[in-house]
């Protein structure tokens, strides 16, 4: 999947959980800016819908690196990655974070975590693509949701309403009838959600920009995986160079592949409300899920079917559960917005409203003439 999507999927999953008021929040701002900018929010959109199609139609582009083992592409991806990055930081001269992130060790700290546990996603991913398990790598991004609102349960003691503990026991359930068509627990799906969890959860705390990230990872990963790559060559075992220069371009591009949906992305992030961006994550395992098995032509038994639909159930009900929440939310917000105006415009008038005051006219004195003498 996209590095540095964590934010997204966090977002959408762990997210989903406190979703209500985020989501509210985008509401909010939608709604101011529906007349400013609806060609914003479609420029959002389109940039969103590329983002999650270019994660969900990868599985079309691991093949094409073959004879490269996984680990010697996922060594390219992190190279190329922090390559194709820096020169992008360079033109935009974004260096300004680097100060702060390096007076700031915790946050090293976590950024080296975050890397670690994006390691053993993306290898194992690559691994289970170039290895015929397309469906059950589309799983584990189907429920990453699910085990992020978990995480947010176990780790950050957070409370869920009841649509989203029905939906995490239905994931749950759909987990058990899985393991029992594959005669095992699915043990990439769950490996792949629980480290993108894990992942996302981590970059929560470090909280920086998508390339940003994506940069200071691929640098804290940059010297392992330069290193791999000339231990393969030193063995004989190195693809890169030996397949022509096409297939050199290829493995050239995982860095391209990597930073370009994850700039759309972030284009998407500040133009979309939270709601649309939870929505369009799905976009991404529903292509892979599509292409293991009208593409690649994986197995799909019935009890495969009854596990993917528990899945799909229980990802309605938290969707369902979150459009809620938000509507609700905007509703409230609406109210109040309506509510202070209401006392801004009464004290304005108060406050322009003239003085009147009650002065008491002074009585008119009232002459009575003299009265005349008779003349006789």
């Amino acid at each position: 999947m996209g590095w540095g999507r964590s934010t997204v999927t966090g977002t959408g999953g762990a997210g989903t959980a406190s979703g209500g008021t985020g989501t509210a929040s985008g509401g909010g701002a939608e709604a101011v800016g529906a007349g400013a900018g609806g060609g914003e929010s479609r420029a959002g959109l389109a940039y969103g819908i590329v983002a999650y199609a270019i994660w969900g139609l990868v599985p079309l582009y691991w093949p094409l690196l073959k004879p490269a083992s996984a680990g010697e592409i996922l060594a390219h991806r992190m190279v190329w990655s922090f390559a194709f990055v820096g020169l992008a930081l360079l033109a935009l001269r974004r260096w300004g974070w680097m100060k702060e992130l390096l007076a700031h060790p915790r946050k090293l700290g976590l950024l080296t975590i975050a890397a670690t546990v994006i390691t053993v996603n993306w290898g194992l991913y690559i691994w289970s693509v170039n290895n015929g398990h397309v469906v059950e790598a589309s799983l584990g991004y189907f429920i990453n949701p699910l085990v992020t609102i978990a995480l947010g349960v176990l780790v950050l003691k957070e409370r869920l309403r009841p649509a989203q503990w029905a939906a995490v026991g239905i994931g749950f359930a759909a987990v058990l009838v899985l393991a029992a068509g594959y005669g095992r627990p699915p043990w990439i799906s769950l490996v792949l959600a629980v480290s993108f969890a894990v992942y996302g959860l981590v970059k929560k705390q470090v909280n920086i920009g998508g390339l940003e990230s994506l940069a200071a990872e691929t640098a804290v990963l940059f010297l392992p995986a330069l290193g791999y790559l000339v231990l393969l060559g030193s063995r004989s075992e190195l693809a890169f160079g030996t397949e022509g220069a096409g297939h050199m371009a290829l493995l050239a591009s995982t860095g391209i592949v990597t930073a370009i949906p994850l700039v759309c992305f972030g284009a998407a992030a500040i133009r979309l409300p939270l709601s649309t961006l939870g929505l369009l994550q799905y976009l991404a395992p529903t292509f892979q899920f599509l292409l293991g098995v009208a593409y690649f032509h994986e197995a799909m038994p019935p009890e495969r079917w009854a596990g993917f639909s528990l899945v799909w159930l229980a990802l309605t009900l938290l969707t369902w559960d979150a459009l809620r929440t938000a509507r609700r939310s905007r509703a409230a917000v609406t109210r109040a917005a309506a509510s202070a105006a209401e006392r801004l415009a009464e004290e304005a008038a108060t406050a322009t409203a003239p003085v009147t005051a009650t002065t008491t006219a002074p009585t008119p004195a009232t002459t009575t003439a003299p009265a005349r003498e008779p003349r006789g």
